[in-house]
Order: structure tokens, then sequence, then C-alpha cells
């Protein structure tokens, strides 16, 4: 790969991202109602290994040492065990999607500090408020969609939302730091393996796992693994080893608007105008996060 194309397929990958990532609430609204969440997860993560290693089979990977697969099986238990598992048992046990997703929103901010501490990512003043600007549209766009009734939430849910808030970002920051070196075709076999040891260990213990098969839970199945474990989930990784933890978290912010918008195109959900300030603030937040500096960082 040329160095022009090289540079012009990293423009890309955010926005392929974004697009790929925003689908999976969708992808599991269509899911759920015919199977359980973890047992879901668990048949996700299965059909997901075989996917990789087949892929890395015919494009012969390098795979990485035992440490190296070590550190990328917990990565997997952050990334894709903790985060999807939680954010999935948050709405199994009632708590509306909206509000986790708030909840999970705050992934760029917290991102940042742990980083800040951890890695000694400094950013900019306008990079923060960048941040925060992103925060709030996020905020105003996911509440402005919620029913006006008062939402009281049972404290397994509050739990499980804020396990799957640190895990995403201590695993993103783990994978920056310790991910770097390993192919990402093998790489994602290890993360997918330790996954789904974790999702059959839930689904065995704590589920019913009944299935009721039919086109919709297939297709949904399908693209989940497809769109989102194999396609999105590279992605994210070529991301976090090509960028700052920092600015890579901050794309995170664009996905309820766009999940916003594909909510109306797909199901017809109508956008309130103060929705659609919302994303204009949220964008521009993302833009402050990315934006080249044109001095010393403060």
């Amino acid at each position: 790969m040329t160095c022009v194309s090289h540079s012009r397929f990293t423009q890309l990958v955010p926005i392929l991202f974004v697009l790929l990532w925003s689908t999976g609430f969708i992808g599991a609204k269509y899911a759920l109602p015919y199977i359980e969440p973890f047992y879901l997860l668990f048949i996700r993560m299965l059909m997901t290994l075989a996917v990789f290693t087949l892929l890395a089979l015919i494009y012969r990977s390098s795979w990485p040492s035992l440490r190296q697969g070590g550190h990328q099986a917990v990565t997997g238990f952050l990334v894709h065990a903790c985060y999807l598992g939680g954010v999935f048992a948050a709405i199994k046990w009632q708590m509306p999607a909206g509000i986790a997703a708030i909840v999970v929103g705050l992934q760029p901010l917290l991102t940042s500090l742990i980083g800040w501490q951890w890695l000694g990512q400094r950013l900019r003043s306008v990079q923060w408020m960048g941040l925060v600007m992103g925060l709030v549209g996020v905020v105003v766009i996911l509440l402005n969609g919620q029913h006006s009734e008062v939402i009281t939430f049972r404290p397994e849910a509050v739990v499980a939302v804020l396990i799957a808030l640190f895990s995403i970002s201590f695993g993103t920051l783990y994978q920056k730091r310790f991910g770097g070196k390993v192919d990402l075709l093998t790489g994602s076999i290890w993360q997918y393996l330790s996954t789904a040891v974790a999702m059959a260990l839930l689904a065995f213990l704590f589920e019913e796992r009944h299935v009721e098969w039919n086109i919709t839970l297939m297709l949904s199945l399908a693209w989940l693994v497809f769109g989102l474990s194999v396609s999105a989930i590279l992605l994210l990784m070529f991301m976090i080893r090509e960028g700052e933890a920092a600015r890579v978290a901050s794309y995170f912010y664009l996905v309820p608007p766009v999940t916003s918008l594909e909510a109306w195109i797909l199901f017809g959900e109508a956008l309130s105008w103060i929705q659609v300030v919302a994303i204009g603030v949220t964008v521009a937040g993302v833009y402050l996060v990315l934006r080249p500096a044109s001095g010393p960082a403060r």
C-alpha cells in the first residue's frame, strides 16, 4: 500500500467505523426479541471466531506470542465481554437504551482523563472544550428522545452500565499500550476467544438459552458478526494503533447522532429541532478534538 493510498484509507476509516458501529443497537433491537442477550453474544462470538480464523489462515497472518496473546485476551474481555455484556444486561434489567447510551457516552471524557494520567497524552484546551461539547450534544440528543415520566433504575442495571463504561475506556487504552505490534486478525482471535468464554459462562449460568430461529434473527446475527464484530472492530483496532486514544474515543460521540438519523430513515422516528441542533454541536465538538494544533500544546 503506497503512502498516498494509506493516507486516504486512514482518513476514510473513522467514517466507516462510525457508520458501522452506529448500527449495533439497531441489529440488537431486531435480534433480542427472539434470543436472550448473553446467549446471543455467545453465538455471535463463536461465529466471529470462525470468520477470523479463516481470514488468518487465508492471509497467513503472524501469530502473537503467548504474552502478546494474553494482552489481547484482556483487551477482548474489556472491550467486548464487559462492554457488550454490561450494556445488554443493563437494557435487560429495564434501563432504557437511551439512558444506557448516555452513560456510555461519557467514554471519550473518561478515556481522555485516564490516558492523560496513564499514557501521558496531553490535550489542548480546545480539545477539552470539544470533548465537553460532544458530551453535551449526545446528552441532549438522547434525553430529548426519552419519555417525560420519571424513570427509576434497578441497582444491578446501574452497576452493569458503569462496568460497560469503564471497560470500554480502559480497554481502548490497554490496547493502545500493549497491543500495537500485534497482527489485527490473529490478535482479534485472542480477543474473541476470551469474550466467548465469558459469554458462555454467563449464558449457561443465568439464562435458559431458548432461541426462536427466524429470518429476522438470522439476518440480524449475520450483520452483528460481519458488520460489527469483524468490520467495525478491525477498523477500531486500526484507529487505536494509528492514533491517540483521545482522538479515537471522540469518534464515539458521533454514534448517537448517526443512530438517530438511521432510526429516522429506517423506522420513521422523528428528529426534533433540538436534536438537529445537538447533532451540529456534537459534530463541532469532534472537529475541535481532531483539529491539528496551530501552536504548542497547553
